[in-house]
């Protein structure tokens, strides 16, 4: 059973992440539910009562969920049970578990602390303390780069382990180059329009050609205001993104704060060069692959990036494959035996 309180129809790279570790996992034999604020996998008419996220509507919180949660869980009688939120689903299944001895695996996939701070300025001390409590009663915490890693084991997490990501590289992948018909060169940010994500630093840059921004969010009206010379084009299906990252010059990535950047592989799968800071993510996934330029100065990276070769661009993404990154995730669960419930011995490669 995997619990997220993110979930269609958000597009964001926690969504994603959790849609092709099911269907990796389906492929290895093993039998999975979804357990999201739609209810099941779908809306099957039974989902939860939500209200709008504060300074985040488009994120809807589940109200008071713990009976229907329990009840789906006590249902499906999983043998392992991960939690890839820290959100009221993610709560409610936490003490489930707990009051049942059932192991379970948490994921960190964002940086709650650090967009909170950002909204609030709520002390990062304050925020990561209540993370550490959600994620510390985990068998094991899941986080996607070797720089995050070490970083929550020094804030005093526990259990930390390495689960990668992946990239889909049939649907990112090069081909015809006409989806954008402005000034070339053209620099293009696609993601969550939210202050966390960092992206006046792009837009405020001295560029040649032009820039887009793909994608919708909280911020999205202020910057439309703001910057008018910017080509905002909203959110797209994963087959139209892709034809935004191959007509991209430069995919430009200035968020400090991802865990990983699940774009970043997107955009180097389709040929495309990735300038952004040296901060982890981008670290951890572009490093110095020749997939793309990190550096300080933005407006640096940007233009030393025109000059990447794109077929080199996309060997470096062909290295990711969510095959390999799902079987991360299966050595990593904490399954309670099936001989515990029916009377029969666990077995790594199948079952619940």
């Amino acid at each position: 059973m995997i619990v997220t309180d993110a979930w269609l129809p958000q597009v964001n790279g926690v969504v994603r992440s959790i849609m092709e570790t099911v269907r990796e996992l389906r492929a290895f034999g093993h039998e999975v539910a979804l357990l999201t604020p739609l209810g099941g996998e779908q809306d099957d008419g039974d989902g939860f009562s939500t209200l709008p996220c504060p300074t985040y509507p488009d994120i809807r919180l589940s109200l008071l969920p713990y009976r229907k949660v329990a009840q789906r869980l006590a249902a499906f009688a999983p043998h392992a049970v991960h939690l890839a939120t820290e959100g009221p689903l993610g709560m409610a299944a936490r003490r489930w578990c707990l009051r049942r001895q059932q192991p379970f695996t948490t994921a960190y996939h964002t940086r709650f602390p650090e967009y909170i701070h950002a909204r609030t300025r709520l002390p990062l001390a304050i925020s990561y303390a209540w993370v550490r409590r959600f994620h510390n009663a985990a068998q094991a915490v899941m986080a996607p780069t070797p720089a995050i890693v070490a970083d929550l084991r020094a804030r005093g997490f526990h259990n930390v382990v390495l689960w990668s990501r992946g990239v889909d590289t049939e649907r990112f992948s090069p081909g015809e180059r006409e989806r954008l018909d402005t000034a070339q060169p053209r620099f293009v940010y696609v993601g969550r329009v939210a202050i966390e994500k960092n992206i006046e630093a792009f837009l405020q840059l001295d560029l040649p050609g032009s820039k887009w921004v793909v994608g919708e969010g909280p911020q999205l009206a202020e910057l439309k205001a703001k910057y008018p010379e910017v080509y905002f084009a909203g959110v797209f299906p994963q087959h139209e993104l892709a034809r935004f990252y191959r007509a991209a010059d430069v995919f430009v990535f200035p968020s400090l704060t991802d865990t990983f950047g699940l774009v970043l592989l997107e955009a180097m799968a389709c040929g495309t060069p990735v300038a952004a800071y040296p901060v982890a993510g981008p670290l951890d996934v572009v490093g110095n692959s020749g997939g793309g330029v990190l550096h300080a100065d933005l407006k640096t990276a940007c233009l030393q990036a025109l000059a990447l070769d794109r077929k080199h661009v996309r060997r470096v993404a062909e290295g990711f494959s969510w095959a390999a990154a799902t079987r991360q995730f299966e050595a990593h669960l904490c399954p309670r035996p099936i001989g515990e419930q029916e009377g029969m011995a666990f077995t790594a490669s199948g079952g619940r």
